[in-house]
């Protein structure tokens, strides 16, 4: 959410900011794990009180490879965690082509329970995070339950928007991954008003461009200005052993994301936590 922000102001001034929000810990994706970014994160750590919940990391270094690699930078994944006290690193999300067949989600499970248990040896836990499409079915069975079976040692970072978006429960599948989801994203699930620019494609006579506009109006959403009912979200993520609750918007549609993070925690604030 504050990438941009770390480019431009830089980390620890970002990092303030957020931990004067009330915020306690923070997760790193899609921010370079440099010199200067680490020696902040560990400043803050120290400063601001500011845990690190995870970094992000990838299988194999590709061209669509954000941050470090564990083939290629385990060394330093484990130094930066070591140095940072932290505990966890994450996957964001599956190589897209693992996503078209069971064979290849197998393989990047297969992939995944080795790095796993490689980082395990040196005493950090490997997540993965979900999308909507973990939830297509290959034999029917989801492409979550392929990687879940075929990488026991993997645990999970449960993102309640795209498990909404994927069709299923959020507070059924924090049941299900209890004991193995110690980070879950709090992203809300908003459902946008169709938008005048939709009708005038309607005048205009163009019916496939509306439906795409109507098609379309599913928005990521602060905690609490969404449908998803966080009281029964944030109760049952305790109840599954997460220790972090990571507030997390994709897009913001043009919102300072300061202020959309301080919509998020007064709404998480307001249901007594």
């Amino acid at each position: 959410m504050v990438k941009d922000e770390i480019a431009t102001q830089g980390m620890f001034p970002v990092l303030q900011r957020i931990a004067d929000l009330g915020y306690r810990s923070v997760e790193v994706s899609q921010v370079p794990t440099d010199e200067a970014n680490v020696a902040a994160l560990e400043r803050a750590r120290g400063d601001l009180d500011l845990q690190v919940a995870a970094l992000s990391v990838g299988l194999k270094k590709g061209p669509t490879t954000t941050g470090d690699a564990i083939d290629a930078d385990f060394d330093k994944i484990v130094a930066d965690c070591r140095r940072l006290d932290c505990r966890f690193t994450r996957i964001g999300m599956m190589p897209f082509e693992a996503m078209v067949s069971k064979d290849a989600v197998v393989g990047f499970a297969r992939d995944a329970e080795q790095a796993a248990q490689r980082l395990a040896e040196a005493g950090i836990t490997l997540a993965y995070h979900n999308h909507h499409v973990d939830f297509a079915k290959h034999d029917g069975e989801t492409l979550f339950d392929i990687v879940r079976r075929v990488s026991p040692t993997l645990h999970f970072e449960i993102d309640v928007h795209w498990v909404q978006r994927g069709g299923r429960d959020p507070v059924a599948v924090l049941r299900e991954f209890a004991g193995q989801v110690e980070l879950v994203h709090l992203k809300d699930y908003r459902v946008a008003p169709l938008p005048e620019s939709g009708l005038e494609l309607l005048k205009a006579g163009d019916f496939a461009g509306f439906m795409q506009a109507f098609s379309n109006l599913v928005q990521f959403a602060e905690v609490g200005q969404g449908t998803l009912d966080f009281a029964a979200v944030i109760k049952q993520a305790l109840a599954s052993g997460a220790e972090h609750l990571l507030v997390e918007q994709d897009q913001l549609y043009g919102r300072d994301p300061f202020d959309c993070l301080t919509d998020s925690i007064n709404h998480i604030r307001s249901l007594g936590y």
